[in-house]
């Protein structure tokens, strides 16, 4: 690979190229689509995927195609006004309401952290290492995932060098690029440490136990309590707090990875934090996105004390 293909790779996210190979291979092979293809081959593409696929798929198809038409160097089909019109038309005969994780609600997670204290304590009297491990870094995973408003694919990516923790104080993550992050400068996170719940405290008792000093935060951990050099993957996030939920008694069924998120800005809402507050804590750059993730129909409670920084409402527990 030459430096202007390495740029030009670097320059779209390796989760967008897949997507979109799968897409065209999708028009080419699956459905028997033609390359180049015209808008009228288009059109009946939509047409017979209508009413099986989400609307969203569909666009993210078009986007795919469009992309490839343009790289090398044909007219771009997915423009024309009939195509457009097609979109319109499957909108209105096939609306679809869109899928949202239910919030995490702050009882459910206190009970899985204290489920989680629980089996620590009676495995390291029982010596039961492997255990120990597990349940530290679950409690840091959650406690982290929650209180930051971090995506999956964001606790991947935390590394140990990029973290700065002060005990009793506050914790600090240093992502250098995502999602929001249209120009890849670095994002700088940072929470306080809390009187309940607290995340700054869990990270540090898994990165004690564990006995990390470099690269990932989280790891996979074999039943021997070894660690993986690399990180937890964003998609193996869903099952194991599934797996964590159901053992601690919680409807498990009703969570994802983003109900951590959900939670958050859920729990904040609840407690008095404006918009405005909430998209600069979180990351979020415009308000759609931040009312996609709030539901004022749940209320958390809980007092506010500590300022997480200037400006922004506090978020202490009592």
């Amino acid at each position: 690979m030459n430096k202007v293909d390495r740029y030009l790779k670097a320059g779209t996210r390796e989760n967008t190229r897949r997507s979109y190979r799968a897409a065209v291979e999708h028009f080419e092979v699956t459905w028997g689509g033609f390359l180049p293809a015209t808008g009228d081959s288009i059109v009946r593409y939509l047409a017979d995927y209508a009413d099986q696929l989400a609307i969203s798929t569909l666009k993210q198809r078009l986007a795919a195609l469009a992309q490839w038409h343009i790289t090398q160097g044909f007219p771009d089909p997915t423009k024309t006004p009939t195509v457009r019109q097609m979109i319109k038309g499957i909108r209105t005969l096939h609306p679809a309401q869109e899928k949202q994780a239910a919030p995490l609600l702050l009882q459910h997670l206190e009970q899985a952290i204290d489920w989680l204290e629980q089996q620590a304590t009676l495995a390291a009297q029982q010596h039961d290492w492997p255990t120990v491990l597990r349940c530290r870094r679950d409690a840091a995973l959650v406690l982290i995932g929650f209180w930051r408003g971090f995506r999956a694919d964001e606790l991947s990516r935390l590394r140990v060098e990029h973290t700065e923790m002060q005990a009793g104080v506050g914790i600090s993550f240093y992502l250098p690029h995502s999602k929001g992050d249209r120009q890849h400068l670095g994002t700088r996170f940072q929470t306080p440490a809390l009187k309940k719940l607290c995340p700054v405290q869990a990270y540090g008792n898994w990165i004690t136990a564990a006995g990390i000093a470099y690269g990932p935060v989280f790891r996979r951990l074999d039943r021997w309590g070894n660690l993986a050099p690399d990180g937890l993957h964003a998609n193996s996030l869903i099952p194991l707090l599934r797996r964590l939920f159901r053992r601690a008694g919680v409807p498990a069924e009703l969570y994802t990875s983003h109900s951590l998120r959900r939670g958050f800005a859920t729990w904040a809402t609840a407690n008095g934090w404006d918009i405005k507050s909430l998209m600069s804590y979180v990351g979020w750059k415009d308000v759609k996105s931040a009312m996609r993730y709030v539901d004022a129909s749940h209320s958390f409670g809980g007092l506010a004390e500590k300022p997480l920084a200037p400006g922004i409402t506090p978020l202490a527990l009592e």
